[in-house]
């Protein structure tokens, strides 16, 4: 009889030979599979971000692949800095990660060198000549360094003089601007003509406001890739040297200036105009006590002949994207969405134009409607619209009296989307087609008048936007003091709207998609919106409850006073409440009551809809990974359960 084997019977000498050969192969494979990767792989990973942060743009390979002379970089960086804060030490590795790619996209024309300043050493010294900034370590005084200096051959440099974590969503951005300037040493001129402090007002050590003597952010980007000069507000002549001329918030420009801007246009020059029905940065350097100034501003005579119109009568209000401010102090609520100022999200962007294609939100605030005119024969392309929770107001009412709260109350949607950016391109008609205006009294023609022409010699291309509020610090980017430096961190992209705006007419387009990744923080939209709809609710609730309450208040003097026998007389003979008016009386406090109630319903629908999200939200975060990992983990026990079941048959 032949002998069954039992089934636990231990694996002969070859088999274990066979397992351990299999295990030293596996491992030299996976020793052989790294020492490859990490010598012709070494940049390769996967960027699972949706805006792509970590992926090389477009822009970013075509300013490298530009190149056409060396330039050489040099790291500063203390490695005592990441030892003692590990964060700057994960971010040092991300820069340099970052240079890396650089230098290797670059085709050889980037050298890159990483240096320790060490203390009291000849690099710590190399690294100060270069401008690069020291931040104390400890309180014994020693100093660190993180910092890029840029060189090309003819001896240009440019810094970047301490690296920010904070900043690390646009360290892409400051490292091609860096490698753009140094290989672009000519720039384009931009004229700038406004009524705005844009460069900083000079009465703000006489108001006690220093940081009013800063420029806006926004002109120190702009800074950064052009020369921009100053247009006077009387200028008769447009400088032939100017590219592109910025109009912030014109007002009350002469006819001669005008006219300037009219033959600028004319003759190929490139415009952007953001023109005002409100100004908030004006309105908020206006003295208490003084006159309220004009706040508004237009172009009406150019823009209208151009075959456009800007509305400087009305406000959009938009519910979606309203900012949430300060209720007044009788306010029961502390904080209200002000639908005047807004920030555009998702469809609000023009995806099509590339100057917002990539931008997350841009901010406005008291913002016009910019529409095209009637028998226009230009192309009109939106830029920038409002959502359809939207409406237009009185200009009047929100430069007057500016209550949120109030203005909350009276929102009413009127389903449409207004524009509020746009551009326009095509061949256009002068507005003084008789020729130049008459001078003032006393005024003398300018010597360097160019030739009347009555329309454009190519077609002409032009933005206009109906807010000069887009420019103004606070809508957009919060500036924080780091040791003497300005930092400065976007939370929308106006800066970037605005410089791809003079970027694009100006005609290089290579870092616009570039500089608009990743630069705003990015909202819980499902959030914000139940929010929003239910403060809206409970304001224009509220508000109809007030008017109750008033009305009644009224009836209830009227009738506690008597009825009015003459105008100043009272009726002395009535003096006691009646049956029917204490009815009256009682229903209009029941009514108080019930709406009171209703109030207090919306409120709690509210919170009750915001908890219930966040809460499924928890369980998902908290909950939805482990239990996946679970179900994986069974579905490979009982596949490995049935191919043991299929090989034992």
């Amino acid at each position: 009889m032949e002998a069954i084997k039992p089934t636990g019977a231990k694996p002969g000498p070859r088999k274990l030979w066979f397992s351990a050969f299999g295990l030293l192969a596996a491992a030299a494979l996976a020793i052989g599979v790294n020492m490859l990767a990490d010598r012709f792989a070494t940049n390769a990973r996967v960027d699972l971000t949706q805006a792509r942060l970590y992926t090389l743009s477009d822009g970013t390979r075509q300013v490298l692949a530009g190149l056409r002379d060396p330039i050489r970089l040099r790291l500063f960086y203390s490695r005592r800095l990441g030892a003692e804060i590990p964060v700057y030490g994960a971010y040092a590795e991300r820069v340099r990660d970052m240079l890396a790619e650089f230098v290797a996209a670059s085709g050889g024309k980037l050298r890159l060198e990483v240096l320790d300043p060490e203390p009291y050493s000849e690099t710590e010294d190399r690294a100060t000549a270069l401008g690069l900034q020291a931040v104390p370590l400890d309180q014994a005084g020693e100093q660190v360094f993180f910092g890029l200096a840029a060189s090309n051959v003819a001896d240009d440099e440019r810094t970047i003089p301490f690296f920010q974590p904070e900043r690390e969503r646009f360290l892409e951005l400051d490292l091609t601007r860096l490698v753009y300037e140094l290989s672009n040493p000519t720039r384009p001129v931009i004229g700038v003509l406004s009524a705005l402090p844009l460069n900083g007002d000079p009465r703000a050590m006489m108001l006690r406001q220093p940081a009013l003597a800063q420029p806006q952010v926004v002109m120190n980007q702009l800074r950064q890739f052009n020369t921009l000069r100053d247009v006077a507000p009387d200028a008769q002549v447009i400088d032939p040297e100017i590219r592109v001329l910025m109009l912030a918030h014109p007002q009350n420009l002469p006819e001669t200036t005008l006219y300037a801007i009219d033959q600028f246009v004319m003759r190929g020059g490139r415009l952007l105009a953001m023109v005002d029905p409100h100004s908030e940065m004006q309105a908020a350097r206006t003295q208490p006590g003084q006159p309220a100034a004009n706040t508004s501003s237009n172009l009406d005579r150019l823009l209208n002949a151009w075959g456009v119109e800007t509305v400087s009568d009305q406000v959009v209000l938009d519910l979606r994207g309203a900012w949430r401010v300060r209720a007044g102090a009788n306010e029961r609520v502390q904080a209200v969405d002000y639908v005047a100022w807004f920030a555009m999200q998702g469809d609000s962007l023009n995806r099509n134009e590339l100057v917002t294609a990539q931008l997350e939100q841009v901010s406005v605030g008291s913002a016009g409607l910019v529409r095209q005119r009637l028998g226009a024969t230009t192309e009109f392309t939106p830029l920038l619209t409002s959502s359809a929770q939207s409406m237009l107001m009185d200009a009047a009412r929100v430069r007057e009296q500016p209550n949120p709260t109030r203005i909350l109350a009276d929102f009413r949607a009127d389903g449409r989307r207004h524009v509020i950016a746009a551009r326009i391109r095509g061949a256009v008609r002068s507005a003084y087609p008789e020729g130049p205006p008459p001078l003032a009294e006393g005024q003398e023609r300018a010597e360097n008048m160019p030739a009347h022409k009555t329309g454009s010699d190519d077609v002409a291309n032009l933005v206009v936007i109906n807010d000069s509020d887009v420019l103004d610090d606070r809508f957009w980017v919060r500036v924080q003091d780091f040791f003497g430096q300005p930092l400065a961190t976007p939370f929308a992209g106006n800066g970037s709207f605005i410089v791809n705006i003079a970027e694009q007419l100006g005609g290089s387009d290579a870092l616009i998609g570039l500089r608009s990744r990743g630069e705003s923080l990015r909202p819980f939209e499902l959030v914000d919106e139940i929010r929003r709809t239910a403060d809206a609710q409970y304001r224009q609730t509220e508000r109809g409850l007030q008017e109750r309450l008033e009305a009644t208040e009224r009836r209830l003097r009227e009738l506690r006073q008597g009825t009015p026998v003459a105008p100043g007389e009272r009726n002395q003979n009535q003096t006691l409440i009646t049956p029917e008016q204490r009815a009256e009386i009682d229903r209009a406090r029941e009514e108080i009551a019930a709406t009171r109630r209703q109030l207090r319903s919306v409120q709690l629908e509210l919170r009750r809809d915001i908890e219930a999200l966040e809460t499924r939200l928890r369980i998902a975060n908290i909950a939805a990974v482990p239990f996946l990992v679970t179900l994986f983990a069974i579905f490979l026990a009982v596949l490995r359960q049935r191919r043991r079941a299929a090989a034992r048959a």
